[in-house]
């Protein structure tokens, strides 16, 4: 029964990653319009965000073929959308053995996945500069949008849990 309710939990944590994958891009578009509002000129940006730059190297490795430019912004909406129902499922799969997982609404988790992922992991995959290279106001905005992750996750997965005892009865674990 137990490898039950990890699956159940890593479930409603899949749907409930792709959830906060939504707020996380609402937050960060109009974060966006915001800024464009406040200093048109804005920023230098990257040439493209890590996560087109990581479907092209999935489309290097699959077919030998760079993406199209027409594909690089679904591809990249893909590949956050992916990493965000992973991250999900993993999380509601570990709230399963630790409760305490869930503990600051998802607020530390998000923080926990901005450093590792956006702090270590893209750059250490060659797909943004390193972290050094990078104004405070970048990582700035990349942690807040992760915070909103975090919170989305935990609430969405809070709300899915319930909605699936109320239709499906209590999650119970049998010893």
């Amino acid at each position: 029964m137990r490898a039950a309710i990890v699956a159940r939990n890593a479930g409603i944590g899949l749907a409930s990653g792709l959830a906060a994958s939504f707020a996380m891009d609402l937050f960060q578009k109009g974060f966006e319009a915001v800024k464009e509002k406040l200093a048109p000129e804005g920023d230098e940006q990257e040439s493209e965000p890590s996560t087109v730059k990581a479907a092209n190297k999935v489309s290097q490795a699959a077919v030998d073929e760079p993406l199209p430019e027409p594909y690089k912004g679904p591809a990249g909406q893909a590949v956050h959308y992916a990493f965000g129902g992973l991250l999900g499922a993993a999380y509601g799969a570990a709230t399963t053995a630790w409760p305490r997982t869930g503990t600051g609404f998802g607020v530390p988790f998000g923080a926990a996945v901005w450093a590792a992922a956006d702090e270590i992991g893209v750059p250490a995959a060659g797909l943004s500069k390193p972290p050094t290279e990078s104004p405070p106001s970048t990582h700035a905005y990349s942690f807040l949008s992760h915070l909103v992750f975090g919170a989305a996750l935990e609430g969405s997965r809070r709300a899915l849990s319930a909605t699936a005892d109320a239709v499906f009865g209590p999650q119970r674990q049998r010893h």
